[in-house]
This record gives structure tokens, sequence and C-alpha cells, in this order.
């Protein structure tokens, strides 16, 4: 497996969020991004997840809530990459596959998109 630190993986996540056109990101509305080590038992190789309410599905009732949350995960991550440029490019697919369900954009579209 590839060694990376939590705070070098942590940077590479910003730096990725970073590249994210300014136009986009403004549109982005009550969402955190967070870094853990590893995904839930039941799904192991899990490199992303969003768990919200997607702007696409926002009402009148959107009010109060807590923020959406977009985790990436660092142990599937290296696990699957042979280099530091695998992980910088699997990061930023991985991140823009996440914030694209912000957006309420869902797996097969992206799939069709390139960022499975």
């Amino acid at each position: 497996m590839l060694e990376m630190t939590r705070e070098e993986f942590e940077e590479l996540v910003a730096e990725a969020l970073d590249r994210i056109p300014p136009e986009l990101t403004r549109l982005m509305d009550n969402v955190a991004v967070f870094v853990e080590d590893e995904p839930p038992a039941d799904d192991p190789e899990l490199l992303g997840l969003y768990e919200g309410t997607p702007l696409t599905d926002r009402g009148e009732w959107y009010a109060g809530v807590l923020p959406d949350r977009i985790t990436i995960y660092r142990g599937p991550t290296l696990r699957m990459c042979a280099s530091r440029e695998d992980v910088v490019a699997e990061t930023e697919v991985t991140v823009v596959h996440e914030i694209a369900h912000h957006f309420g954009i869902d797996d097969d579209r992206l799939h069709a998109l390139g960022y499975g």
C-alpha cells in the first residue's frame, strides 16, 4: 500500500476542491467536506460518500438543517493507487464525483462523463 500521511491526503483533497471552478463553488450551499481514514465496514472499497439533500431536491421546507456531508476516504484510495500521481488523480475524480451528487447528478451520468 502506498504511504501518505493523513495531513498530506487532506492537502490533496483541499487542492482538488480548489480546482473546482469558482462559478460552481459559489453555488454550493450548506455542505461540508471531511476526510476519514476508512469507509463503513460494509463497503470497504468506497472512495467517497455524499450524504444530504441535493440542491435539485431542496424546496421551501429546506431550512435549519445540518450541512450535507461529503466524506473522502484515505485508506481505499491509497490501496488502489500505485503512485502519488495516481492518488492526486483519483482524489480529484472522487471529489468531483461527490460534489456532483450535491448538484443532483446521479452515478449513471457521472460514469458516462468519466467520473465513475
